[in-house]
């Protein structure tokens, strides 16, 4: 796979070398910082067989290339800009208007915890189940069912 290839046709079709201000990656996607978005050709930078979706989200133009592959080719469009291999774009908190940084703010605050809740939540269902009455045994849960048996 020619690495290089990729990275020049995303160049180009982002608006050529000196619309890029920074280019980064995360784990499936190259995320870069454009000077003007209008020059984006998204047809045809979807058409590059590599290329699984783009989107814009904040100042970034994220194109999706998939783990491993990814930072393959950020590192050849760094050699072709002439970026240092440390150069990244970093987003600001403040970025965003007050209702995305709130909803983020909940986010991070519930996201962690869904696990408990979602374990919270099978655990009273299991014990409703076991301790209604007459759900499987007329007049008694299935707890005091079972009590009965072994006594």
């Amino acid at each position: 796979m020619d690495y290089n290839k990729i990275a020049k046709d995303i160049i180009k079709n982002v608006g050529g070398e000196s619309n890029i201000t920074s280019a980064m990656h995360c784990a499936t996607r190259l995320r870069l910082t454009l000077k003007n978005y209008d020059l984006i050709d998204e047809e045809k930078l979807t058409d590059i067989p590599e290329v699984k979706g783009v989107f814009k989200s904040g100042n970034q133009y994220q194109i999706i290339l998939g783990s491993g592959l990814v930072n393959l080719v950020c590192d050849e469009v760094k050699k072709i800009l002439g970026l240092e291999e440390n150069d990244r774009t970093v987003e600001s908190e403040e970025e965003g208007s007050i209702i995305q940084r709130g909803v983020k703010l909940l986010s991070d605050i519930f996201v962690p915890i869904i696990p408990a809740i979602v374990a919270g939540g099978l655990l009273m269902g299991i014990y409703n189940v076991l301790t209604a009455e007459g759900l499987f045994v007329a007049g008694k849960s299935v707890i005091d069912f079972l009590l009965t048996l072994h006594l």
